[in-house]
């Protein structure tokens, strides 16, 4: 088992971390006529769905908690999928707050007929694991293991630099009042 230390306000505590291996999910589905639009490619807010879902299986499985969506920080609509295609979801968590973990999830589609698999969507979620008392509570660190694993991880401050920026940004233009 690895231990990190970890401080907080002051205070050091121990906790376990784990593998991000160990929240490591996937998910298959097939792109059928009811969920494309008129170019019969998927819709971009039924993506979303699946992103969603599956970044709070990724988190419940690490966190061994409920979990809720706090954010969407980022979602790239890298290239279509179609009808027939099927659409291959992978997620991790990628780093941790003291509540909060960053879900990776990558979305890649397969021609059926061809065989050619591309990426078709990447996104990083934010969620926040909750007690039974509807209450954040606190989850374990992650650590990687592989050299894809190490990437995600290393880049995660940056990250969340990023996503105190856009929460700042956002308080202040929530205070704009309107005419």
């Amino acid at each position: 088992m690895f231990f990190l230390i970890i401080k907080m306000k002051g205070d050091i505590m121990m906790n376990n971390a784990l593998p991000m291996s160990n929240s490591r999910s996937y998910q298959t589905h097939l792109v059928l006529p009811p969920d494309t639009n008129h170019h019969h490619s998927i819709f971009g807010g039924k993506v979303l769905a699946y992103i969603d879902e599956m970044a709070a299986i990724t988190a419940m499985k690490h966190a061994k908690e409920q979990v809720v969506t706090a954010s969407f920080d980022s979602v790239d609509f890298v290239s279509p999928a179609y009808v027939g295609d099927i659409l291959e979801l992978e997620a991790m968590v990628t780093s941790t707050g003291r509540t909060s973990m960053e879900v990776y999830v990558r979305v890649i589609s397969r021609n059926i007929k061809t065989g050619e698999k591309k990426l078709t969507t990447e996104s990083f979620v934010t969620m926040v694991a909750i007690g039974e008392d509807g209450k954040p509570v606190v989850v374990p660190a992650v650590y990687p293991e592989t050299e894809d694993e190490k990437r995600l991880f290393e880049t995660g401050g940056a990250r969340q630099e990023l996503r105190k920026a856009k929460r700042a940004n956002a308080k202040e233009r929530r205070k704009i009042q309107e005419p």
